[in-house]
């Protein structure tokens, strides 16, 4: 079986590596190279690094849907997608045999860009991978097979992305070959309880302290360790990455900062945050604890904006 597989992030690297053991891959693509950092220095998604140190043929489109000439030129059986990031043409799909996906969630809920950060966000407590045919709407096709782990209070998106590219890497080599052969036909999903997942916004990585302490823990969460939940103090943005829920039933306003002798507790509408682990400009992230001694950013009664 001769494999195009298309994929970016780290999620996507398990299930390449498990395919390029047993099948040939023919083409590995994969979004452009981005400029990071403060000199803009152009770095590859990890998944071209891996292709690379596979020895594997890349493909970096800028906009894949002008890329049906290229494509019609590449022979292969199949096309095997794992958080991609572009949506891919029909009549690209079309040029081979079968064209399937693994993705984050259990569909029907949590189709689209960011399945695995939603799942936690929304306060969801069981998370999966599912094998679904590829189709016109976005993550609508049929469902070949789907695997379901519980979303633990210690879970991130980082942990999350980690267990859920391990095991979708086993499903869908348990599965491939009956997919290829049709022996596993699929099943349709059920569009009535279908929700979307679309991609994280810059204003969703704000904190809203006015919001419950559960939904403010689930969003740190969901965030952690990228791109990172952040709030606002005296001008600085600060990012949190770690946290825990504290029971508080004073009637401070929302964002007040509690305590900061050994914890950083801020104020929630009901309850409040325990801040585990933050960032500030131009610094590491680090323990609040090590934080904390001899810091002079925070006063107790002082405000997150």
């Amino acid at each position: 079986m001769k494999i195009i597989f298309m994929g970016t992030p780290d999620f996507a690297i398990p299930i390449l590596e498990a395919l390029n053991e047993k099948y040939e891959i023919v083409l590995v693509v994969s979004q452009p190279a981005k400029p990071e950092g403060r000199k803009g220095i152009l770095h590859n998604p990890p998944v071209i690094e891996k292709a690379h140190e596979l020895g594997l043929n890349t493909y970096q489109p800028i906009c894949i849907k002008d890329s049906y000439e290229y494509f019609k030129n590449i022979e292969a059986d199949i096309i095997v997608t794992a958080a991609y990031g572009q949506f891919i043409p029909t009549k690209i799909l079309n040029l081979y045999k079968k064209a399937i996906n693994v993705h984050g969630s259990l569909l029907p809920r949590h189709r689209g860009g960011a399945p695995i950060q939603r799942s936690i966000m929304e306060g969801d407590t069981t998370t999966g991978v599912t094998i679904m045919e590829m189709v016109k709407k976005m993550d609508a096709g049929r469902m070949y097979a789907a695997a379901s782990i519980p979303i633990l209070d210690g879970d991130n998106n980082t942990s999350l992305f980690e267990k859920l590219s391990v095991i979708g890497a086993k499903l869908l080599m348990d599965n491939i070959e009956d997919i290829y052969n049709d022996i596993n036909q699929g099943i349709p999903q059920d569009e009535s309880i279908a929700t979307i997942s679309p991609n994280i916004s810059k204003d969703e990585e704000k904190i809203d302290f006015n919001k419950t302490a559960k939904e403010v823990f689930n969003q740190i969460r969901g965030l952690s360790l990228n791109p990172g939940a952040f709030a606002l103090f005296d001008g600085n943005r600060i990012k949190i990455f770690k946290a825990s829920i504290v029971s508080d039933t004073s009637d401070n306003k929302p964002g007040t900062i509690l305590d900061i002798k050994k914890d950083l507790i801020i104020k929630c509408k009901d309850d409040a945050i325990r801040v585990e682990i933050l960032q500030v400009p131009g610094k590491k992230q680090m323990q609040i604890k090590d934080f904390l001694n001899g810091q002079k950013l925070f006063q107790i009664g002082a405000l997150f904006q």
